[in-house]
């Protein structure tokens, strides 16, 4: 099956964005939240199956030498079949030049290392909740 790949926010269901980051267990906002800062971003990635969006991810960068990624997600559905690698790969190939940092999600540290990513020793955060990340895996 061919999938189309987009790099705009034009178009975008920002409640199926919510909808599918809360469906894969990662943090979700209301869709204008999303609806903004997509817009923000230095590189958003969408994939479409047709009209129907199935993935998507982002990154903000100052373009010159820092990014990081977020919101890579696949709806679950379609997860197995590399487009989480075709995300990943095209935010990747905009921000070649940079140094890149990312949130990964529990239990998948294994499938960015296998796209050349490393774990950090000296990654610090300060969340929010920050109770809620620690259970979550994310903090000690």
């Amino acid at each position: 099956m061919e999938y189309e790949i987009r790099f705009d926010c034009e178009g975008v269901d920002w409640t199926l964005v919510a909808a599918t980051l809360k469906n894969v267990g990662m943090a979700y906002f209301e869709p204008d939240a999303h609806r903004r800062a997509f817009v923000a971003s230095h590189t958003v990635v969408f994939v479409r199956d047709g009209d129907r969006l199935i993935g998507f991810g982002r990154a903000i960068s100052d373009g010159v030498y820092q990014a990081a990624i977020y919101d890579v997600a696949v709806v679950p559905e379609f997860q197995g079949k590399g487009l989480g690698r075709a995300i990943m790969t095209n935010i990747l190939s905009r921000l070649s030049h940079c140094n890149i940092i990312l949130y990964a999600s529990v239990g998948k540290e294994g499938f960015y290392r296998s796209l050349g990513m490393r774990s950090m020793k000296t990654g610090m955060a300060l969340f929010k909740n920050v109770e809620a990340m620690a259970a979550k895996g994310f903090t000690d």
